[in-house]
Parts: structure tokens; C-alpha cells; sequence
């Protein structure tokens, strides 16, 4: 692994930090070189790097098949393979829209009210330092996902555009969760849950691509680069929200705590308005009804299983002589 620091950037004295990548990799280096070109300092950027059209393989799907929640389906296994293969790239750019989603509309809100200490805690200098530091690391995420949509929609014979989508579900959830507080700082407590949602969980829902040797080399790297960054974000999460907590009256604690639950369980919901809208656009016929069978079949409807992190931090909390949260 690398020090972080942009291929090609060795002379430039302040190099931004970029996630951690193996420069070995010409996939992983072709993401990263995507971050690069975009710096004003793009003569320093070696003309040696490939790009990220250079390692696209146009024969590999766009989106892991079993996390199509229809996938089984009747009517979607009736699809020509083009149509799937169009799906498939639906679904990458779904994807990445819900990331981008997320880090700019549920992660960034809390992280500004760390920074700007807005519920009264107290927050030093380092720990606000962290915070900077995360929320620039999120800016490089979104670039991330947005250049490996571009490249998607470069390659693929679709017209493939994000304002086709509506918003993500776990953002719907929290403006309305925010909306139902009754002042300003019973609001602050709750986007800062759902930002702890986030930044706990969001390597579970980036796993679930990441590992994925069926889905398109690009994009797995894509989603493998941003998880590795998500680890040690969790941990800093949790520990500036544990700091906050201590220094909560017990009012506070218990709606930062409700809040929390409320994330977990938007954050994990299979979002049913995007793949409508996906099938609308592709013209799937049946798809309504397809969507309602599989909505109401068995199972939880969960995306995301694994809510480990936020469950362990949840109950670190209420174990701090705090109230327990409503399931």
C-alpha cells in the first residue's frame, strides 16, 4: 500500500492525502489517476498511468447480480440479456448516486455540526481536525463515484442519467426524521445520528460490491478504495460521537440514540422507488407488480445485514449510565 499520495504528486509539497491504494494495481491506479486529473497540477500527472477507459472490460457486468432484490423473478429472467446488461448498468449508477447521496446529504450535515460544534460540547482541536480531515475524504469519495458513472455511461450504449432517480431512500428518511423535531437541537441530534449511521455502516454496503469478482474491475476498485478509507472513518465516528455523548443531558442522549435506530433501519431498507424508476425508464413490462411480489415475499427486505458496528456503539453508549433507545 501507498503513503496516500497521488501518483505523480511526489513534488508537489501539500498533496492532498487520497485513499489508500496499491500502485501496482493499474485498475486501483487508473481511480486514483481519476482523482488526480482533476487537481489544477495536471502536468505533474505521469503520462505512464493508465486511465480509466483503458482498463474497462466492456464484457464484465456493471452491478453484482444477487443484489438484485427481482433477480429470481419470472418477468426479469424473461429479459433478452441486453435488457438485464442494461439493468445491471442502471443499477451501478443507482449505486453510486445513493453513495454520493449520502456523503453529501446525511454524512456531511453531521460532520459541519461537529466542526462547527453546534450542540455545545466542547470538541478540541483535534477532534475537529478530524472531522476536516473526514469530510475532505468524502469529497474525494464522491469524485470517485461520479467519474466511474461518467466512465459507465462513456462505455455502455444507454443513456444513463442520475436525474432519472430519485433521491435516496436513507436522505428521504432523514429529512423527515429531521423534519419531526420540534427545535432546532432535537434536529441537530438526529442528523448527527444518521450521520453516525453512515459513516458506521457504509463498509457493510460497500462490501457488498467490493469482493465481487463477477462485477466490472473498475467499479470494484471503485467501491474497494472507499471502504478501505470507511474503516478508519468508523472508528473516528465513533469515537467524536462517544465524546459528544458523555457531555449530553440525558434528554439529548436518549433522541441521539432513537435517531440512531431510526438510520439503521433506512440505511439498511431496500429503496423500491429507484429500481421503479430503473424499470419505468428501461420499459419492463410487469414490473409493478413484480416489485410488490418481491416486496411482500419472504425475507426482511434488508440490503445491508450487517449493522455490527452501530449495534456495538449503540450499546457502548447506553451502557455510559445512559437511557437505552426505543428498538
Amino acid at each position: 500500500m501507498n503513503d496516500r499520495r497521488a501518483p505523480g504528486v511526489e513534488d508537489l509539497p501539500h498533496a492532498p492525502q487520497l485513499p489508500e491504494f496499491d500502485p501496482d494495481d493499474p485498475v486501483e491506479s487508473a481511480v486514483i489517476g481519476g482523482l488526480v486529473r482533476s487537481w489544477p497540477h495536471r502536468a505533474t500527472v505521469r503520462r505512464s498511468e493508465p486511465d480509466l477507459d483503458e482498463v474497462f472490460e466492456s464484457a464484465k457486468a456493471d452491478f453484482a447480480e444477487e443484489l438484485i432484490p427481482f433477480r429470481d423473478h419470472p418477468v426479469y429472467l424473461g429479459l433478452d440479456e441486453s435488457t438485464r446488461d442494461c439493468i445491471r448498468a442502471w443499477a451501478w449508477i443507482a449505486y453510486n448516486k445513493n453513495v454520493v447521496d449520502i456523503e453529501q446529504h446525511v454524512v456531511n450535515p453531521g460532520f459541519q455540526l461537529l466542526l462547527e460544534d453546534s450542540l455545545r460540547t466542547g470538541l478540541g482541536d483535534t477532534a475537529r481536525s478530524s472531522v476536516v480531515q473526514a469530510m475532505v475524504d468524502e469529497q474525494y469519495h464522491t469524485l470517485m463515484h461520479l467519474n466511474a458513472s461518467a466512465l459507465t455511461r462513456r462505455r455502455r450504449p444507454w443513456r444513463l442519467t442520475e436525474r432519472t432517480l430519485p433521491v435516496s431512500l436513507t436522505v428521504r428518511r432523514r429529512r423527515d426524521a429531521v423534519a419531526r423535531q420540534e427545535d432546532p437541537r432535537s434536529a441537530a441530534l438526529v442528523t448527527l445520528a444518521f450521520t453516525t449511521v453512515a459513516e458506521t455502516s457504509i463498509g457493510a454496503y460497500l462490501g457488498l460490491i467490493a469482493d465481487d469478482e463477477t462485477v466490472q474491475p473498475v467499479n470494484k476498485a471503485t467501491v474497494a478504495l472507499h471502504r478501505r478509507d470507511e474503516r478508519a472513518h468508523a472508528a473516528v465516528t465513533s469515537e467524536l460521537v462517544a465524546l459528544v455523548y458523555d457531555r449530553l443531558r440525558p434528554d439529548d442522549r436518549r433522541i441521539l440514540l432513537a435517531g440512531m435506530a431510526d438510520g439503521v433501519a433506512a440505511f439498511t431498507a431496500a429503496d423500491y422507488a429507484v429500481w421503479s424508476a430503473i424499470l419505468a425508464t428501461v420499459g419492463v413490462v410487469g414490473a409493478d407488480e413484480m416489485l410488490r411480489e418481491v416486496a411482500e415475499g419472504p425475507g426482511d427486505g434488508r440490503l445491508v445485514q450487517d449493522c455490527s458496528a452501530i449495534d456495538r456503539l449503540r450499546a457502548q453508549l447506553e451502557g455510559r449510565n445512559g437511557p437505552r433507545a426505543a428498538p
